[in-house]
């Protein structure tokens, strides 16, 4: 069973800076670890879609980004601790959403919703300007 456990949300000023964690466990119903799945954030506002945020490669060598957080957002992982990470800086009150972390494939690294298989609860940013 795979479990996906969102954390480090909270309620932050313009300009400022958030960590966000995801710890992962647990085998796809391949038998695939999870440890071996690309890996994403998304995020959702109130009476929006659920939007693409950022993606990892299993291997943490490849990541992307949406246009909008290119160069503030960075995404991560420690695969030896099954943790996801997205750090977040210079914050603006259009990031205030829900956020969530998602896996997917072993190769490919998606940036829709539908291409991912397991999704956490979530974890709620608030910034105020």
């Amino acid at each position: 069973q795979v479990q996906l456990v969102e954390s480090g949300g909270g309620l932050v000023q313009a300009g400022g800076s958030l960590r966000l964690s995801c710890a992962f466990s647990g085998r796809a119903d391949s038998g695939r670890s999870i440890t071996n799945s690309a890996m994403g954030w998304f995020r959702q506002a109130p009476g929006k879609d659920r939007d693409f945020v950022a993606a990892i490669s299993w291997d943490n060598d490849n990541q992307y980004y949406a246009d909008s957080v290119n160069g503030r957002f960075t995404i991560s992982r420690d695969n030896a601790n099954a943790t996801l990470y997205l750090h977040m800086t210079n914050l603006k009150p259009d990031d205030t959403a829900d956020y969530y972390c998602a896996a997917g494939p072993r190769f490919a690294i998606p940036t829709q919703p539908h291409q991912y298989d397991y999704w956490g609860q979530g974890t709620q940013v608030t910034v105020s300007s």
